[in-house]
């Protein structure tokens, strides 16, 4: 445990010497989703209507900003080799750079999601649905995300590759992310979403360190 508070307090400071990256992901998110609002206009219905949908397609678009650069400058300058030579496990140093993603690209994006929802006049428990949707989901979009940006390792083109990669993968948690926010906005019940985020959750907590850590090592060899 030692190793992965080293590995996401690392990563965490070198991403504060490089504020840029963060603040074009977080202005990036703002200003899509405050573009919507200002170009439909005041009614009200149909800003409530279709704000789940933009706001996950832009935390998704905002979360694939940051994927590229995961693992490119460690496979640049020789890290990643340091890693996967090192005693600790590399699945285990893998999850401290993908937990240090989500906290810089992820975390952000829930603790900006009330300020978006009052833009689409969401209510006080559809904020709370966004939010805890956000929460789930975030972390599935760092963790599939990061399989991509594995695979795609030192590939010319890479970001377009990740993108055809990646985007495919997004569409479950886009729908039922998007789908809870509509159901609480509406009236229905939300627990058949959440449990399918939870699910997905589960899955990509398993499933894609290892994925990302054999990527890696394929990359690296």
């Amino acid at each position: 445990m030692n190793a992965l508070i080293a590995v996401i307090r690392r990563d965490l400071l070198l991403v504060m010497r490089r504020k840029s990256e963060v603040l074009t992901i977080l202005f990036f998110f703002m200003i899509v989703t405050s573009l919507f609002p200002l170009g439909i206009g005041a009614d009200t219905a149909l800003l409530r209507k279709i704000a789940p949908g933009v706001i996950w397609v832009a935390a998704l678009l905002s979360t694939m900003l940051g994927l590229q650069r995961l693992f490119a400058s460690d496979f640049a300058d020789g890290t990643l080799e340091q890693m996967a030579l090192s005693p600790t496990p590399l699945g285990l140093l893998v999850g401290g750079k993908i937990t240090a993603h989500w906290l810089v690209c992820g975390l952000p994006l829930v603790l900006l999601a009330p300020v978006i929802g009052i833009q689409f006049d969401l209510d006080t428990s559809t904020l709370g649905v966004l939010i805890l949707a956000l929460l789930i989901g975030t972390p599935i979009l760092s963790l599939i995300g990061a399989i991509g940006a594995a695979l795609t390792l030192g590939v010319r083109g890479g970001g377009v590759l990740l993108s055809l990669l990646v985007l495919p993968l997004y569409i479950p948690v886009l729908i039922f992310g998007a789908g809870a926010v509509y159901a609480q906005s509406v009236g229905l019940d939300t627990t058949g979403h959440f449990s399918v985020l939870g699910a997905l959750l589960a899955l990509s907590l398993f499933f894609a360190p290892w994925a990302t850590t054999a990527a890696v090592r394929i990359a690296i060899e």
